[in-house]
């Protein structure tokens, strides 16, 4: 089965309650294009191309039908997507790692969550929602450089990872992948989360993590649990807004701020350590259950690295208060 057929059916019944990537628009929008390059080529005229179209009736170049309706409506929709993706599974994961009365009143207010197997499948159905759009992004922007010979469906996929608008960069991806697998290693939900996360998974290879995810044979999911500062295992891991993965302290040593200020205290031209984007770290997230993940998978790395990070946690707040201390006295 094709894949506009599944996403098809997939999406029966949720485009009123979620947005979504609507292949069925995009792909009119790409056939008046060509329709109205042809009839211009019939007509003898340059078209609407700006003389960029070859005798082999091959479009390429710039396409003001495309710039004009194409783009902008695909940019709206990925906007609207990744907006929601995010506030969902942003509330679901607080429910699951919020304690107490504030728990309490969160299931309180609630319907869908009054019992841990809704919470299950919408966790499941978060991270479905979130690759089969993101595989409906891409079939769409290949499609576009198919019709146009070109590369720009490429450079606005690169547009659209530098306004945070990808939604594998998400934060809270990796973050449901990771409470699945939590759920799934619970003793007292162990057969169902089973059966509802078998395609989720962390593997260890040459001793390096990888979350990984796969859906319709037709995309995989990979994320590097790697630091790539300390070339270690991320721990107590924190995303920037491009989606790269650091440990909280090596992120801070590259941001050139103390733990103790934080992330949000960079400077707005501080660049992400791989991407060298600028303006990653204010809105920074923690992945706890990430890190809760990867503690109960290797305890004894685990415990040495907390001990390490203590040391090193409790140095730099000693030299912030005497450096503190210094500018109070005036010294």
């Amino acid at each position: 089965m094709k894949f506009a057929k599944k996403y098809e059916e997939y999406m029966q019944g949720r485009e009123k309650e979620l947005p979504v990537v609507e292949l069925k628009k995009l792909k009119k929008i790409l056939k008046r294009c060509r329709r109205e390059y042809h009839a211009h080529q019939r007509e003898g005229k340059e078209g609407v191309h700006g003389g960029d179209c070859s005798v082999e009736n091959k479009c390429t170049g710039s396409c003001p039908v495309c710039e004009g309706s194409f783009f902008p409506f695909l940019l709206k929709e990925m906007s609207a997507v990744v907006g929601c993706f995010n506030e969902r599974a942003k509330k679901l994961l607080e429910l699951h790692l919020s304690s107490g009365f504030k728990k309490y009143l969160m299931w309180f207010g609630s319907k869908s969550h009054r019992n841990h197997a809704a919470l299950i499948q919408e966790g499941k159905d978060l991270v479905t929602y979130a690759i089969i759009n993101s595989i409906a992004m891409r079939k769409i922007l290949k499609k576009y450089d198919k019709v146009h010979y070109s590369k720009q469906g490429q450079a606005f996929k690169t547009q659209a990872q530098s306004l945070h608008i990808e939604i594998l960069q998400s934060p809270w991806l990796s973050e449901l992948m990771a409470l699945y697998i939590n759920l799934r290693q619970s003793k007292s939900s162990k057969k169902a989360v089973m059966e509802l996360f078998g395609d989720c998974s962390l593997t260890f290879d040459d001793d390096k993590p990888v979350l990984s995810c796969s859906l319709f044979d037709s995309m995989r999911v990979d994320i590097s649990l790697t630091c790539p500062i300390c070339l270690d295992i991320v721990f107590d891991p924190v995303s920037l807004t491009c989606g790269h993965i650091f440990c909280y302290t090596c992120c801070c040593t590259a941001a050139s701020v103390t733990i103790v200020d934080g992330l949000n205290s960079a400077h707005s031209k501080a660049k992400c350590p791989l991407c060298r984007r600028e303006e990653v770290y204010t809105g920074a997230v923690h992945l706890d259950e990430l890190n809760i993940l990867l503690s109960r998978s290797c305890p004894e790395y685990w415990e040495k690295r907390l001990e390490t990070e203590r040391i090193e946690r409790v140095r730099q707040i000693k030299e912030h208060w005497q450096s503190q201390c210094r500018a109070f006295v005036g010294i």
